[in-house]
């Protein structure tokens, strides 16, 4: 297959589709739980940040050679899942989705996670790759590769969507003769992609701001796509995700790690909730709407806090969306490989992590610690993962593993201890979205004001601190029930699963306000500009494409 070539935009992957190798992904979508499938995908080639939109992409994708079985569409569909699950055809290198994007880091998950998580009191990295510890100190610009790359995941995905939109409309669809259960299959398909366009304009609006909103009916060989604002793509998720719901199952009944109806209303309500972020105009009654939903959906707290985390997390009910991942067979330098091997390192056994060998990377930093006072009474047991072993808890280095306190909460056992199929590669599934945040987010949205009952809220409270505290020791009162502590809460809960930088932003804690070690490069941190609430677009893309206007500080 040949890449794609030329000066052509990341916003415009929509056609750069080929069909000529296959690929294997087990247990990637599809499957029962643990089950093995193999599909051939299509391949899709982009290099990053070469665009031309006023020439049409090469593309092989023909009528003829793209969906000539029925089994095409569903390869189809899980590429544009595994394009969340690893950056290559092979896996874990060596023909990468992206050329010029390294594939170790390159990752969709790996990346999401960086960004949301090292510029955050959350963690930092030790380690002195290009770009990393601009993201450790809230100083990057626009050439630093993470965002580059997250940037080209993004519209990796979007062009995935679009193309197999494309390619899957009822007058194609009949001239192919596809009819019946393959048929109402395709329907569903769409359903699954149009989310997961959704998903990726999110991250893209969350991360970035203003962006090309790129549709499958965007009019390729003409011009570069216009940048849309914040709002308007913003707006366009929430029409797509409304749109598409009656289209998918049940929540919990669509199969393990595909999207359903509980994980259409967990974006919804993800979206609603930083609206006023987004949009400028606040929707937590919305935000409620949708999570109450989400927690009728027959899912539950799992009994096991730490079970979200390990090698058999895909039996969890608390999981609403999760990418799976397998050790054996789909095995990525990204994803929960990263997350389990970066926090491993110093005095620590990785064989007890299910793992053959730390790389000493991810510590908390101090004030994340410190979110965990000591108690006479029960610890929250969800500060177990901390290692203080050889640790400091100030972090006084940050390129030095022993300074601050690793928290290896994915691991690579499973429940019963049982190592991982492989010590290299992680069978850990991410929790993208799961039950505990939605209880988190409830009550958040009912203290800012969008309705619903302050007992209910108090009561999921309760329930989490329950779990953390193995019994009502940790249980808190309505008085206490502010947004302060829901701030810190989420952190307590969530640590270390992609969340913090946007709860920060909407806590109006991530730049001018709040201070945590090493922020603004300064040991002791400092207030950082307002601006940096956005990253930069790429520098490459805004060369290739006339239209786009950089984030306002850049």
């Amino acid at each position: 297959m040949s890449p794609v070539s030329g000066t052509q935009s990341l916003a415009a992957l929509a056609a750069t589709v080929s069909h000529d190798q296959p690929m294997k992904f087990e247990r990637l979508m599809f499957p029962t739980a643990r089950r093995t499938l193999f599909v051939s995908a299509l391949l899709v080639a982009a290099t990053v940040a070469c665009t031309d939109l006023s020439v049409a992409p090469k593309s092989t994708l023909t009528d003829a050679n793209a969906f000539n079985e029925p089994g095409s569409y569903k390869a189809y569909i899980a590429k544009i899942y595994g394009g969340l699950q690893v950056s290559g055809q092979e896996g874990p290198a060596g023909r990468p989705d992206i050329q010029g994007i390294d594939e170790g880091f390159g990752g969709y998950i790996r990346l999401i996670w960086q960004m949301q998580e090292l510029p955050t009191e959350e963690t930092a990295i030790a380690w002195n790759d290009a770009g990393v510890q601009e993201l450790n100190t809230q100083l990057w610009g626009s050439n630093n590769q993470f965002l580059v790359a997250m940037y080209g995941r993004v519209y990796f995905q979007v062009g995935l969507v679009n193309e197999f939109l494309r390619q899957t409309t009822d007058a194609l669809l009949a001239s192919r003769g596809v009819t019946g259960d393959l048929l109402a299959d395709v329907k569903r398909y769409r359903a699954e992609a149009r989310f997961l366009r959704a998903l990726s304009y999110w991250h893209g609006i969350d991360l970035f701001g203003d962006l090309p909103l790129v549709t499958e009916e965007f009019a390729l060989g003409l011009t570069p796509p216009k940048q849309s604002t914040r709002t308007e793509i913003f707006q366009y998720i929430v029409s797509e995700l409304t749109a598409i719901r009656n289209d998918l199952p049940a929540p919990r009944a669509g199969g393990y790690g595909r999207a359903d109806q509980g994980a259409v209303a967990m974006l919804l309500a993800k979206v609603y909730l930083n609206a006023q972020v987004y949009s400028g105009t606040a929707r937590y009654a919305d935000a409620r709407t949708e999570i109450e939903k989400v927690i009728a959906g027959s899912y539950t707290l799992d009994p096991s806090y730490a079970h979200l985390f390990l090698a058999d997390n895909h039996t969890s009910p608390e999981l609403v969306f999760s990418i799976p991942y397998d050790g054996a067979k789909t095995q990525s330098y990204g994803g929960t490989t990263f997350l389990t091997h970066a926090a491993v390192g110093g005095s620590m056994d990785a064989k007890n992590f299910g793992l053959d060998g730390g790389w000493y990377g991810l510590r908390a930093r101090p004030e994340f610690v410190a979110l965990f006072p000591s108690t006479s009474g029960a610890p929250d047991r969800r500060s177990g993962a901390l290692w203080t072993d050889g640790q400091t808890v100030a972090m006084t280095n940050l390129t030095d593993f022993s300074k601050g306190l690793p928290a290896p909460k994915f691991r690579n056992v499973t429940s019963t201890g049982a190592p991982g199929s492989s010590g290299g590669f992680a069978d850990v599934d991410f929790p993208m979205f799961r039950l505990g945040d939605a209880y988190l987010m409830y009550a958040e949205a009912v203290v800012r004001g969008g309705g619903g009952s302050r007992a209910t809220a108090l009561g999921y409270i309760n329930a989490l601190r329950a779990r953390a505290y193995g019994g009502a020791g940790g249980n808190i009162t309505d008085a206490q029930m502010t947004l302060d502590f829901l701030r810190d809460e989420r952190a307590r809960e969530l640590y270390w699963e992609g969340h913090r930088r946007t709860d920060l932003i909407r806590f109006d804690r991530f730049t001018t306000n709040g201070v945590w070690a090493w922020k603004g490069n300064v040991a002791a941190g400092k207030t950082t500009e307002a601006f940096r609430n956005l990253y930069p677009l790429p520098a490459t893309e805004l060369s290739s494409n006339p239209n786009l206007k950089q984030n306002a500080g850049y």
